[in-house]
């Protein structure tokens, strides 16, 4: 499992007094309200920002970091992610669970065999879509009722119906 959640990815620079335009990777942009701290991930280091103001514009977020007030200071920092900890992700519903954690899964039939290790969950407008390796293959399940049958993180497992015209 995984300790540390991205929620977006700095694009760009905002004005001269060290806001950012964030691109967000979480799929809950009201998340942004309630942001107090990120750990912002230089590709050399890791380093704790909190969050001093959050504004919305078309598709990004614009936020301001306590203690970086110039552009000079924020614009090495294009491109870089912002995660935050497993401890300030947004809480989970009953039956939910975190996208990075079903990385690396086995995956196996409803007739009890094994299939697969789910490699990547994709996110189309419809639903998700799992994107296990079968026999050194790619395989694309989608996560519908009829599809996934059960996610069972404890077991480390998922159980699947491999449904007609899917292999």
């Amino acid at each position: 499992m995984t300790d540390l959640f991205r929620v977006g990815v700095i694009a760009n620079t905002h004005g001269l007094r060290g806001e950012v335009k964030v691109f967000p990777t979480t799929d809950d942009l009201d998340r942004f309200n309630y942001l107090k701290e990120v750990i912002l991930d230089t590709r050399e280091e890791q380093k704790n920002l909190e969050v001093v103001s959050v504004k919305f514009f078309k598709s990004l977020v614009i936020v301001k970091f306590k203690g970086i007030d110039n552009i000079n200071d924020i614009e090495k920092y294009k491109g870089c992610d912002l995660y935050v900890t497993r401890e300030n992700a947004v809480p989970l519903n009953e039956g939910e669970c975190y996208i990075p954690d079903l990385i690396g899964l086995n995956v196996v039939t409803d007739k009890g065999e094994y299939f697969g290790i789910l490699r990547d969950v994709i996110e189309t407008g419809a639903n998700l879509v799992f994107s296990v390796e079968h026999n050194g293959k790619e395989v694309l399940l989608p996560d519908i009722p009829e599809c996934v049958l059960d996610v069972n993180i404890k077991k480390q497992l998922i159980t699947v119906h491999i449904m007609k015209g899917l292999l």
